[in-house]
Protein backbone atom coordinates (compact mmCIF):
# COMPACT_ATOMS: atom_id res chain seq x y z
CA UNK A 1 0.00 0.00 0.00
CA UNK A 2 2.61 2.42 0.98
CA UNK A 3 4.73 1.28 -2.14
CA UNK A 4 1.47 2.47 -4.70
CA UNK A 5 1.49 5.56 -2.53
CA UNK A 6 4.89 6.63 -3.41
CA UNK A 7 4.57 5.33 -6.98
CA UNK A 8 1.84 8.09 -7.81
CA UNK A 9 3.64 10.67 -5.95
CA UNK A 10 6.46 10.10 -7.96
CA UNK A 11 4.71 9.90 -11.47
CA UNK A 12 2.34 13.45 -10.12
CA UNK A 13 5.94 14.90 -9.70
CA UNK A 14 7.17 13.61 -13.05
CA UNK A 15 4.15 14.65 -14.29
CA UNK A 16 4.11 18.44 -13.18
CA UNK A 17 7.95 18.66 -14.32
CA UNK A 18 7.58 17.81 -17.78
CA UNK A 19 4.92 19.92 -17.86
CA UNK A 20 7.21 22.65 -16.44
CA UNK A 21 9.79 22.28 -18.55
CA UNK A 22 7.49 21.92 -22.00
CA UNK A 23 5.96 25.67 -20.38
CA UNK A 24 9.97 26.89 -20.39
CA UNK A 25 10.93 25.72 -23.64
CA UNK A 26 7.98 27.24 -25.70
CA UNK A 27 8.33 30.54 -24.34
CA UNK A 28 12.27 30.30 -24.28
CA UNK A 29 12.31 31.95 -20.52
CA UNK A 30 15.76 32.43 -18.54
CA UNK A 31 17.17 29.59 -20.01
CA UNK A 32 20.63 30.67 -20.44
CA UNK A 33 21.58 28.07 -23.06
CA UNK A 34 20.55 25.17 -21.59
CA UNK A 35 17.68 24.66 -23.81
CA UNK A 36 18.87 21.40 -24.97
CA UNK A 37 19.64 19.67 -21.78
CA UNK A 38 16.33 20.55 -20.68
CA UNK A 39 14.80 19.61 -23.48
CA UNK A 40 16.44 16.22 -23.26
CA UNK A 41 15.67 15.50 -19.85
CA UNK A 42 12.03 16.65 -19.95
CA UNK A 43 11.79 13.74 -23.62
CA UNK A 44 13.41 11.44 -21.06
CA UNK A 45 11.22 11.83 -18.07
CA UNK A 46 8.14 11.75 -20.51
CA UNK A 47 8.89 8.97 -22.28
CA UNK A 48 9.49 6.31 -19.12
CA UNK A 49 6.27 7.89 -17.61
CA UNK A 50 4.71 6.72 -21.51
CA UNK A 51 6.32 3.39 -21.34
CA UNK A 52 5.02 2.96 -17.43
CA UNK A 53 8.89 2.23 -16.45
CA UNK A 54 9.28 3.83 -12.65
CA UNK A 55 12.32 3.09 -12.30
CA UNK A 56 13.80 4.95 -15.67
CA UNK A 57 11.75 8.01 -14.23
CA UNK A 58 12.95 7.66 -10.52
CA UNK A 59 16.53 7.53 -12.56
CA UNK A 60 15.83 10.54 -14.97
CA UNK A 61 13.59 13.22 -12.14
CA UNK A 62 16.88 14.59 -10.31
CA UNK A 63 18.30 15.63 -13.36
CA UNK A 64 15.34 17.23 -14.75
CA UNK A 65 14.45 18.12 -11.10
CA UNK A 66 18.03 20.12 -10.93
CA UNK A 67 17.30 21.91 -14.71
CA UNK A 68 13.82 23.09 -13.62
CA UNK A 69 15.26 24.72 -10.18
CA UNK A 70 18.24 26.28 -12.29
CA UNK A 71 16.48 27.54 -15.16
CA UNK A 72 13.03 28.16 -14.53
CA UNK A 73 11.67 28.58 -10.96
CA UNK A 74 11.62 32.26 -10.13
CA UNK A 75 14.68 33.37 -8.22
CA UNK A 76 14.42 34.10 -4.79
CA UNK A 77 14.34 37.46 -3.59
CA UNK A 78 17.50 38.75 -1.78
CA UNK A 79 17.68 39.08 2.09
CA UNK A 80 18.22 43.45 1.35
CA UNK A 81 15.13 43.24 -0.85
CA UNK A 82 13.01 41.54 2.12
CA UNK A 83 14.49 44.51 4.11
CA UNK A 84 13.55 47.15 2.19
CA UNK A 85 10.03 46.40 1.58
CA UNK A 86 9.73 45.69 5.64
CA UNK A 87 10.97 49.05 5.80
CA UNK A 88 8.85 50.71 3.20
CA UNK A 89 5.40 48.77 4.77
CA UNK A 90 6.61 50.07 8.11
CA UNK A 91 6.63 53.86 6.95
CA UNK A 92 3.63 53.42 5.10
CA UNK A 93 1.89 52.17 7.94
CA UNK A 94 3.70 55.09 9.92
CA UNK A 95 2.37 57.57 7.48
CA UNK A 96 -1.11 56.29 7.94
CA UNK A 97 -1.19 56.44 11.22
CA UNK A 98 0.40 59.55 11.26
CA UNK A 99 -2.52 61.41 8.69
CA UNK A 100 -5.19 59.80 10.30
CA UNK A 101 -4.82 58.77 14.08
CA UNK A 102 -1.89 60.59 15.89
CA UNK A 103 0.95 62.89 15.16
CA UNK A 104 3.47 64.79 16.90
CA UNK A 105 3.94 68.62 17.67
CA UNK A 106 7.00 70.38 19.01
CA UNK A 107 6.61 73.37 21.03
CA UNK A 108 8.55 76.31 19.83
CA UNK A 109 7.47 78.91 22.12
CA UNK A 110 6.30 80.43 25.77
CA UNK A 111 2.75 81.19 24.79
CA UNK A 112 1.27 77.73 26.61
CA UNK A 113 3.86 77.91 29.98
CA UNK A 114 3.42 76.69 32.98
CA UNK A 115 1.44 73.58 31.15
CA UNK A 116 3.70 73.55 28.00
CA UNK A 117 7.68 74.56 27.76
CA UNK A 118 9.37 75.77 24.90
CA UNK A 119 10.75 72.00 23.50
CA UNK A 120 8.44 69.82 24.98
CA UNK A 121 7.44 67.10 22.14
CA UNK A 122 4.21 65.95 22.80
CA UNK A 123 1.75 63.69 20.46
CA UNK A 124 -1.57 64.59 19.35
CA UNK A 125 -4.88 62.44 19.06
CA UNK A 126 -5.98 63.27 15.78
CA UNK A 127 -8.71 60.68 15.77
CA UNK A 128 -10.70 62.80 18.75
CA UNK A 129 -12.57 65.13 16.98
CA UNK A 130 -13.14 63.24 13.22
CA UNK A 131 -11.40 61.12 10.63
CA UNK A 132 -9.36 63.42 8.62
CA UNK A 133 -8.80 62.39 4.77
CA UNK A 134 -5.61 62.60 4.08
CA UNK A 135 -4.12 65.17 1.17
CA UNK A 136 -7.56 66.90 1.68
CA UNK A 137 -9.31 69.51 4.34
CA UNK A 138 -12.28 66.68 4.62
CA UNK A 139 -13.12 65.61 8.27
CA UNK A 140 -15.64 62.67 8.84
CA UNK A 141 -17.78 62.95 12.03
CA UNK A 142 -15.81 66.21 12.76
CA UNK A 143 -16.83 67.55 16.72
CA UNK A 144 -16.40 70.58 18.50
CA UNK A 145 -13.46 70.29 21.25
CA UNK A 146 -14.80 70.99 24.81
CA UNK A 147 -13.57 74.54 26.94
CA UNK A 148 -10.62 73.19 28.63
CA UNK A 149 -9.13 71.12 25.84
CA UNK A 150 -5.52 71.94 24.58
CA UNK A 151 -5.53 71.59 20.87
CA UNK A 152 -3.46 71.78 17.80
CA UNK A 153 -4.90 73.58 15.30
CA UNK A 154 -3.98 74.91 11.81
CA UNK A 155 -3.43 78.60 12.03
CA UNK A 156 -6.35 80.80 10.28
CA UNK A 157 -3.90 83.45 9.34
CA UNK A 158 -1.22 80.89 7.53
CA UNK A 159 -2.50 76.97 7.26
CA UNK A 160 0.88 76.35 6.96
CA UNK A 161 1.67 77.03 10.28
CA UNK A 162 0.15 74.78 13.40
CA UNK A 163 -0.87 76.58 16.75
CA UNK A 164 -1.29 74.90 20.16
CA UNK A 165 -4.10 76.79 22.85
CA UNK A 166 -6.39 76.43 25.22
CA UNK A 167 -10.34 76.24 24.24
CA UNK A 168 -12.17 78.45 26.37
CA UNK A 169 -15.32 78.94 24.93
CA UNK A 170 -17.12 76.71 22.09
CA UNK A 171 -20.13 78.60 19.92
CA UNK A 172 -22.56 80.38 21.14
CA UNK A 173 -20.43 81.35 24.48
CA UNK A 174 -19.68 84.95 25.49
CA UNK A 175 -15.80 85.59 25.90
CA UNK A 176 -14.19 88.80 28.11
CA UNK A 177 -11.40 89.22 29.74
CA UNK A 178 -10.92 92.16 32.54
CA UNK A 179 -7.60 92.28 35.16
CA UNK A 180 -6.58 88.77 33.90
CA UNK A 181 -9.89 87.70 35.04
CA UNK A 182 -11.54 85.29 32.08
CA UNK A 183 -16.11 85.92 31.51
CA UNK A 184 -17.60 82.85 30.18
CA UNK A 185 -21.02 83.53 29.59
CA UNK A 186 -21.02 86.16 32.40
CA UNK A 187 -19.59 84.07 34.48
CA UNK A 188 -15.68 84.02 35.95
CA UNK A 189 -13.86 81.42 35.80
CA UNK A 190 -12.19 81.77 39.14
CA UNK A 191 -8.71 81.73 39.61
CA UNK A 192 -6.29 81.35 42.80
CA UNK A 193 -3.15 82.92 43.37
CA UNK A 194 -0.15 80.13 43.77
CA UNK A 195 2.89 82.09 43.57
CA UNK A 196 4.69 85.00 42.57
CA UNK A 197 6.22 87.22 41.13
CA UNK A 198 8.37 85.04 40.15
CA UNK A 199 10.81 84.98 36.97
CA UNK A 200 10.58 82.48 34.52
CA UNK A 201 12.72 81.60 31.32
CA UNK A 202 11.60 82.65 27.97
CA UNK A 203 13.55 81.96 24.97
CA UNK A 204 12.91 84.86 21.81
CA UNK A 205 12.16 82.96 18.63
CA UNK A 206 13.97 84.57 16.51
CA UNK A 207 18.14 84.87 18.27
CA UNK A 208 17.30 82.04 20.43
CA UNK A 209 18.46 83.60 23.27
CA UNK A 210 17.12 83.31 26.19
CA UNK A 211 15.47 85.91 29.31
CA UNK A 212 14.05 85.94 32.34
CA UNK A 213 10.18 87.11 32.66
CA UNK A 214 8.69 88.29 35.98
CA UNK A 215 4.51 86.46 36.45
CA UNK A 216 2.42 85.48 38.89
CA UNK A 217 0.89 81.94 38.51
CA UNK A 218 -2.76 81.54 39.02
CA UNK A 219 -4.94 77.83 39.22
CA UNK A 220 -8.26 77.18 37.46
CA UNK A 221 -10.62 75.24 36.74
CA UNK A 222 -12.35 75.47 33.12
CA UNK A 223 -14.51 72.28 31.76
CA UNK A 224 -13.85 70.19 34.21
CA UNK A 225 -9.72 70.45 33.26
CA UNK A 226 -7.84 71.88 36.65
CA UNK A 227 -4.42 74.06 35.14
CA UNK A 228 -1.91 76.97 35.76
CA UNK A 229 -2.13 80.05 33.89
CA UNK A 230 0.57 83.11 34.07
CA UNK A 231 -0.01 86.46 33.94
CA UNK A 232 1.77 89.66 34.38
CA UNK A 233 2.61 91.17 37.96
CA UNK A 234 2.23 94.48 36.40
CA UNK A 235 -1.09 95.79 36.36
CA UNK A 236 -0.68 97.75 33.36
CA UNK A 237 0.21 94.91 31.11
CA UNK A 238 -2.13 93.14 32.55
CA UNK A 239 -4.87 95.41 30.99
CA UNK A 240 -3.37 95.09 27.62
CA UNK A 241 -4.78 91.13 27.28
CA UNK A 242 -8.39 92.35 28.31
CA UNK A 243 -10.86 91.72 25.34
CA UNK A 244 -13.20 92.76 23.89
CA UNK A 245 -11.62 97.04 24.69
CA UNK A 246 -13.82 99.95 23.40
CA UNK A 247 -13.48 100.78 20.38
CA UNK A 248 -11.96 97.56 18.90
CA UNK A 249 -12.69 95.95 16.19
CA UNK A 250 -13.57 91.89 15.70
CA UNK A 251 -10.43 90.54 15.71
CA UNK A 252 -8.84 88.96 12.51
CA UNK A 253 -5.88 88.21 10.79
CA UNK A 254 -4.17 91.13 9.37
CA UNK A 255 -3.90 90.15 5.41
CA UNK A 256 -7.63 88.29 6.09
CA UNK A 257 -9.70 89.56 3.09
CA UNK A 258 -13.76 88.16 4.13
CA UNK A 259 -15.17 89.76 6.53
CA UNK A 260 -14.26 88.65 10.33
CA UNK A 261 -16.40 86.50 12.16
CA UNK A 262 -18.77 86.75 15.74
CA UNK A 263 -19.59 89.52 17.30
CA UNK A 264 -18.72 92.48 19.99
CA UNK A 265 -21.92 93.32 22.45
CA UNK A 266 -22.23 95.21 25.37
CA UNK A 267 -23.28 93.87 28.59
CA UNK A 268 -26.62 94.07 29.83
CA UNK A 269 -25.37 95.81 33.19
CA UNK A 270 -22.12 97.60 31.90
CA UNK A 271 -19.75 98.27 34.53
CA UNK A 272 -18.00 102.11 35.37
CA UNK A 273 -14.32 100.66 36.61
CA UNK A 274 -11.46 99.14 34.39
CA UNK A 275 -11.89 95.70 35.99
CA UNK A 276 -15.51 95.66 35.78
CA UNK A 277 -17.40 93.62 32.88
CA UNK A 278 -17.85 95.89 30.26
CA UNK A 279 -18.13 94.07 26.34
CA UNK A 280 -18.09 90.48 25.44
CA UNK A 281 -17.38 89.01 22.23
CA UNK A 282 -20.13 85.45 20.78
CA UNK A 283 -18.37 82.93 19.56
CA UNK A 284 -20.02 82.17 16.41
CA UNK A 285 -21.02 78.90 14.76
CA UNK A 286 -18.44 76.55 13.82
CA UNK A 287 -15.49 77.79 15.75
CA UNK A 288 -14.28 78.15 19.18
CA UNK A 289 -11.95 80.58 21.11
CA UNK A 290 -8.74 79.55 21.96
CA UNK A 291 -6.00 80.78 24.56
CA UNK A 292 -2.93 80.64 25.64
CA UNK A 293 -1.99 79.73 29.00
CA UNK A 294 0.69 82.38 29.56
CA UNK A 295 -2.05 84.98 29.46
CA UNK A 296 0.50 88.23 28.68
CA UNK A 297 2.47 86.39 25.83
CA UNK A 298 -0.22 84.76 24.19
CA UNK A 299 -1.22 85.60 20.29
CA UNK A 300 -4.45 83.84 20.29
CA UNK A 301 -7.56 84.24 19.09
CA UNK A 302 -7.95 87.43 21.02
CA UNK A 303 -5.99 89.46 17.99
CA UNK A 304 -6.88 86.84 14.97
CA UNK A 305 -10.47 85.17 16.08
CA UNK A 306 -12.27 82.37 16.54
CA UNK A 307 -10.55 79.09 15.07
CA UNK A 308 -12.73 76.89 12.27
CA UNK A 309 -13.39 73.84 13.59
CA UNK A 310 -11.91 71.92 10.38
CA UNK A 311 -8.77 73.54 11.53
CA UNK A 312 -9.00 71.81 14.47
CA UNK A 313 -5.84 68.50 13.92
CA UNK A 314 -6.20 67.42 17.54
CA UNK A 315 -5.82 67.29 20.99
CA UNK A 316 -3.44 67.30 22.93
CA UNK A 317 -2.03 64.21 24.71
CA UNK A 318 1.23 63.39 26.82
CA UNK A 319 4.96 64.97 26.41
CA UNK A 320 7.17 61.95 25.37
CA UNK A 321 10.31 64.13 24.86
CA UNK A 322 11.65 67.77 26.62
CA UNK A 323 14.43 69.46 27.17
CA UNK A 324 16.00 73.36 27.27
CA UNK A 325 18.64 72.70 24.36
CA UNK A 326 19.71 69.26 22.88
CA UNK A 327 22.42 69.03 19.71
CA UNK A 328 22.66 66.40 17.94
CA UNK A 329 26.80 67.06 17.62
CA UNK A 330 26.81 66.30 21.46
CA UNK A 331 23.85 63.77 21.44
CA UNK A 332 25.77 62.29 24.76
CA UNK A 333 25.10 65.56 26.99
CA UNK A 334 21.62 65.30 28.56
CA UNK A 335 22.41 68.27 31.33
CA UNK A 336 19.49 70.11 30.13
CA UNK A 337 16.88 67.04 29.37
CA UNK A 338 14.00 67.83 31.45
CA UNK A 339 13.31 64.11 32.74
CA UNK A 340 10.95 65.12 35.39
CA UNK A 341 8.15 66.32 32.26
CA UNK A 342 8.62 63.41 30.27
CA UNK A 343 5.20 61.08 30.48
CA UNK A 344 3.34 64.19 31.57
CA UNK A 345 -0.58 63.68 30.18
CA UNK A 346 -1.43 67.59 29.09
CA UNK A 347 -5.02 67.32 30.84
CA UNK A 348 -5.75 67.13 34.26
CA UNK A 349 -9.21 66.23 35.05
Amino acid sequence: MHARLLDRRVRKEATLLVRQAHTALSLKKKLRGKAGDLETAAKQVEQALSEKDLKRVRYHLPVLDALIDELVAQPKRSKGRDQMTSLLTAVLIALALRAVVVEAFKIPSSSMYPTLEINDHLFVNKFVYGIGIPLTNVKLFARSPSRGEVIVFKYPCDMDKDYIKRVVAVAGDTVEVRCSTLYINGKAIEAKKIEGPKPYEDQDENTLQWSQKMVNRFRQTHGGYTFDTFHSPSQEMANLADFPRPGDDLPRCVSQVAPPVGKIEPEASPGTGACEKQLHYVVPPGHVFAMGDNRNNSNDSRVWGPVPIQNIKGKAMFIWLSYKNFSLMKFWDLSEMHWSRIGNFVHHD
